[in-house]
């Protein structure tokens, strides 16, 4: 299988479970691959063959993206390290939940969730604790008993019990056998996503400018865009520059100077504000031959100077938006 296939195959599936989806993202570098909605749930999704080609930073601006969004980064793959992935089982990179198409299918089209999550020194399963525990105290059998039986501590089985502790398949097995109850808790792939927190905090461009030494013409004009009210998210590896965000609104925000190369991203932000339901801007340094790309507007630097608040931009957006849907 290659790449190619695989983002086929990722694509299918989420179309045949109802997802809207966007272009795919064929700018170098990127940290997601595709854009994809149904109804409240936005996936950005990763397509990697092998899942441990995930790098730090890639993660953290998936994770920062989901989060301006309001949804959820995933990476689909087919391999790790010299294996592939196993079916109904996740895997975590960086904080990112990874699985494979089989697992993306069952998930979102046949509503199976996995059981299973990949950890170092192998797979295992969280048990549901309450039902352990009235089930064992059903029988009334001790803690002890139990852990003789399946060859574990008390305090193991108490943290089954009481804290949801993980435990292998093997455990979750002789312990259903015992007991005649399902114990394994499925795994939400949702909320696994967005459960977790980036650890570092990425820089807003209000933290970067106190950097001058580090500005560059782009900053500047994010800059700008911050002081109108925006909390303004630089990007490294997404097709725009940066996240603007206010109390009401989110624009995808590119900036350059206008050549064909700002064509080809304000066609693929158009799309993706389409599922993401968003703005899309392109901040154009400089002269602009067109006013905008499908449902991406482009505004002249000189226009943004004179704009003085976020409600301002999002008038002069929608202005422009209506213009070009009469022609």
């Amino acid at each position: 299988m290659t790449k190619e296939v695989l983002i086929h195959q990722i694509i299918d599936v989420l179309a045949r479970a109802g997802f809207a989806l966007s272009d795919r993202c064929n700018i170098r570098p990127r940290s997601f691959d595709v854009a994809a909605r149904k109804d409240e749930t936005l996936l950005l999704c990763k397509v990697l063959f092998n899942i441990d080609g995930l790098n730090e930073e890639t993660a953290r601006e998936m994770k920062y993206l989901a989060e301006y969004l309001g949804g959820s980064a995933i990476v689909v793959g087919a391999k790790t390290r010299d294996q592939m992935l196993e079916d109904s089982v996740v895997y975590m990179r960086y904080d990112i939940l990874a699985l494979n198409v089989q697992t993306l299918f069952d998930y979102f089209i046949e509503n199976v969730p996995p059981l299973v999550s990949a950890a170092p020194g192998g797979l295992y399963v969280s048990i549901e604790g309450d039902i352990l525990k009235k089930a064992r105290m059903g029988q009334s059998m001790s803690l002890g008993t139990l852990a003789a039986m399946v060859g574990v501590s008390r305090r193991t089985i108490s943290k089954y019990e009481e804290e949801g502790m993980d435990a292998s398949i093997d455990v979750v097995l002789q312990l259903e056998d015992i007991f005649g109850v399902e114990l394994a808790k499925p795994i939400d792939i949702l909320k696994s996503c967005g459960s977790r927190k980036p650890r570092k905090k990425a820089e807003s461009i209000t933290e970067i400018q106190d950097k001058p030494s580090t500005l560059l013409p782009e900053d500047l004009i994010l800059n700008t865009i911050s002081m109108l009210g925006y909390d303004v998210l630089p990007t490294a590896q997404a097709p725009f520059k940066a996240i603007s965000r206010d109390k009401s609104s989110v624009i995808l925000t590119g900036v350059s100077e206008f050549n064909t190369t700002v064509v080809k991203r304000a066609h693929l932000m158009s799309s993706i504000s389409c599922v993401t339901e968003t703005q899309s801007v392109f901040i154009i340094n400089g002269h602009s031959k067109i006013k905008s790309v499908e449902n991406t507007v482009m505004i002249e630097k000189k226009e943004l100077d004179r704009i003085s608040d976020s409600q301002e931009l999002l008038n002069f957006i929608e202005e422009r938006r209506e213009t070009h849907d009469e022609k």
